[in-house]
């Protein structure tokens, strides 16, 4: 290996992203081990195309090779989308090639791939988002629309329909009003993940509070509710408002959910010790005795926008967000949310939030 050979692999072994120089003949003449490690092999000596056979990096890479033997053409480093596949996962690369035509430095192309994975999937989760927000603002929207138009027409005379439609309107505006809520909602608390709560709140009252409120819903809905309570337990870190908007939404799924059971169950325990946390904690489950949600389902429940059951969630008034809620506010107070559910026999919601 000549001198500058040796001191461009010094300087490639620095990289963290992997990198290659690939030589006038194409073939490789340097590999970080970054780059021996994304393509499981030692590269050095290899046909860089056999590496890089996707049309749009291969296209990229020769290119730039044949800017090698142009001296006069400014060298521009060329910039392709490439997708390594694994048993595990996919990974996106971002793949640069850059000619080196110094003099007294050997030739070449440098070639670096950047995983750029996150990235796009922020960028599909942002487009999802947002494909979501304007479906269900739509459906609303069309419906008003429609009442509006009928209204000024055909049953402008007619004081049954026109009652009759103002009353779906009204449940209409009242959705997307709730939608709107739950949207500022989700993103302030996404806003105040990394802010750890430093007031002290008792879980107690929290769940007193939240039970009382809720009364009215449960007797008209004939569900007894059973709260084990804790009136002696420490006092946590915690947001007041934000833990009674977590478990206003689980005991009102509870409700909704879970209520063809009769019975929901409000437990608060103490425990002194668990795995992944490192001091004592609080545990809250939300227990009903419904119908259950099939195994499948379980791991999707707290993305946005999910629903079991879409028609019936929106009859009830649900948005999709309730449970995404749920997940950020008790990932802010640093604690767990775990669901378990059998269908047939019920489901049950558990926050576990640490003491400090």
């Amino acid at each position: 290996m000549t001198a500058d050979l040796a001191s461009c692999g010094a300087l490639l072994d620095a990289l963290s992203d992997p990198a290659i120089l690939v030589g006038p003949e194409r073939r490789i003449l340097l590999a970080n081990p970054a780059a021996r490690e994304l393509f499981s092999a030692p590269l050095t000596g290899a046909l860089a195309f056999s590496y890089i056979r996707q049309p749009e990096p291969a296209a990229a890479l020769e290119k730039a090779l044949s800017a090698l033997s142009q001296p006069g053409v400014p060298a521009v480093p060329l910039e392709a989308r490439m997708i390594q596949t694994s048993p595990t996962r996919d990974t996106v690369l971002r793949v640069q090639a850059a000619p080196i035509v110094a003099e007294g430095v050997h030739p070449g192309v440098l070639v670096t791939l950047r995983d750029i994975s996150h990235v796009e999937e922020a960028e599909q989760q942002r487009r999802d988002f947002v494909a979501n927000v304007s479906h269900e603002m739509r459906s609303p929207l069309t419906v008003l629309a429609g009442f509006i138009e009928t209204l000024k027409g055909p049953a402008r005379e007619d004081p049954v329909a026109t009652g009759n439609f103002l009353d779906i309107m009204e449940r209409e505006a009242q959705r997307m009003t709730r939608l709107v809520s739950d949207l500022l909602s989700l993103s302030r608390v996404e806003g105040e993940e990394r802010v750890r709560p430093r007031d002290r709140v008792s879980m107690s009252e929290v769940l007193r509070a939240t039970l009382a409120a809720l009364r009215p819903q449960f007797e008209d809905a004939g569900v007894r509710v059973d709260f084990t309570d804790l009136p002696d337990a420490p006092t946590i870190a915690g947001d007041r408002d934000q833990l009674v908007q977590v478990f206003r939404n689980l005991v009102e799924n509870a409700l909704k959910y879970g209520g063809s059971g009769g019975h929901v169950e409000v437990v608060m325990r103490l425990i002194e010790q668990m795995p992944g946390f490192t001091g004592p904690v609080i545990k809250v489950d939300v227990r009903d005795f419904g119908d259950g949600i099939d195994a499948i389902h379980l791991p999707r429940l707290t993305e946005r926008f999910y629903r079991v059951d879409g028609h019936r969630s929106r009859a009830m008034g649900g948005t999709g967000l309730g449970l995404a809620i749920v997940k950020h506010i008790v990932n802010r107070h640093r604690g767990r949310f775990a669901i378990r559910s059998t269908r047939g026999e019920g489901s049950t919601f558990s926050v576990t939030l640490p003491l400090g």
